[in-house]
């Protein structure tokens, strides 16, 4: 049986304008570079398919054993404008826990 990710990492996520940026955290250490292997911007875009129109960044912080991931154009015009149900950061970074963990 294949893991998500929310078996071994939690997150925070925040929107700005048409941004969104998620916080995953690994729960533990030792699961730090799978959250790493897992979380990609091809992983990432693949995930949210067309809802992320602009580029997808991911920056390691290995300081806390996690990752800050960046989607650019990624709410529909904002937060406040969308037409999307309920597409905030929470929705967005909630549903990248789905993501299959992957081995390092």
């Amino acid at each position: 049986m294949t893991k998500c990710l929310d078996d071994i990492a939690y997150v925070r996520a925040g929107d700005k304008g048409d941004r969104v940026s998620v916080g995953v955290l690994a729960r533990q250490a030792k699961f730090y570079p799978a959250v790493l292997a897992s979380v990609t911007p091809g992983t990432v875009a693949a995930l949210y398919g067309d809802w992320v129109k602009g580029p997808i960044e991911v920056f390691p912080m290995p300081n806390i054993n996690g990752c800050l991931v960046l989607m650019h154009d990624a709410l529909g015009g904002s937060a406040t404008n969308t037409l999307r149900f309920d597409q905030t950061a929470k929705a967005l970074g909630t549903a990248i826990l789905r993501l299959p963990v992957l081995a390092p």
